[in-house]
């Protein structure tokens, strides 16, 4: 009766092992595909269109305290986008690395709309897929919006390194390049996600 006490206990642990390892693939395939739909929209916006932010108060002087600054990576415009990104999750599908043996979320779907301008041989696609990708990037966008606004209005340049990248085979973020609250955030998310 010991010997299956052992191995029941090893059986749940390479299984939980098996479950972190998929967890961690498919956030770190939202997040990198969050990513990649947000550059992709900035990217999108001229350059030239700008906002007014700042108070619309009158100062004693008479003048007003108001700042124009870029649209593109404007608080307005981030959460605009942010509101509807997840939505384009089910333009993934799923690619297995035959290396590592990891799984990868691709897009499925040309930006024109036409899935017959990518190669898709295999890659799975199915609603179950795009399903749990736009929920676990539901997850991160809603735990995290207000540090994602923050990084994405400084940064842009390798956003994606910066934000989730794969490292040794796990989902780990370049801590030191982060928000400190993000980073905070983002240690308490992990530790919670393996649990």
């Amino acid at each position: 009766m010991k010997g299956w006490g052992c191995l029941a206990l090893l059986l749940g642990a390479l299984l939980g092992t098996a479950w972190a390892r998929r967890s961690q693939d498919l956030h770190c395939g939202a997040c990198r595909a969050l990513v990649d739909e947000l550059e992709w929209e900035i990217a999108q916006v001229d350059p030239k269109k700008t906002i007014q932010m700042g108070s619309f108060r009158i100062n004693p002087d008479g003048s007003q305290s108001v700042v124009e600054v870029p649209y593109a990576r404007s608080e307005a415009h981030l959460t605009e986008l942010l509101e509807e990104v997840c939505d384009r999750m089910k333009e993934y599908g799923e690619q297995i690395d035959p290396s590592t043996h990891r799984k990868n979320y691709v897009r499925v779907v040309g930006r024109s709309g036409e899935s017959s301008e990518l190669d898709l041989q295999g890659i799975r696609i199915d609603s179950d897929i795009s399903g749990t990708l736009k929920f676990a990037c539901e997850s991160i966008v809603e735990e995290y919006e207000d540090e994602l606004i923050e990084f994405f209005s400084r940064e842009a340049d390798n956003v994606k390194d910066k934000l989730c990248s794969k490292r040794t085979g796990t989902w780990v973020l370049p801590l030191h390049s982060l928000p400190v609250s993000f980073q905070n955030l983002w240690l308490s998310h992990l530790r919670y996600r393996s649990m």
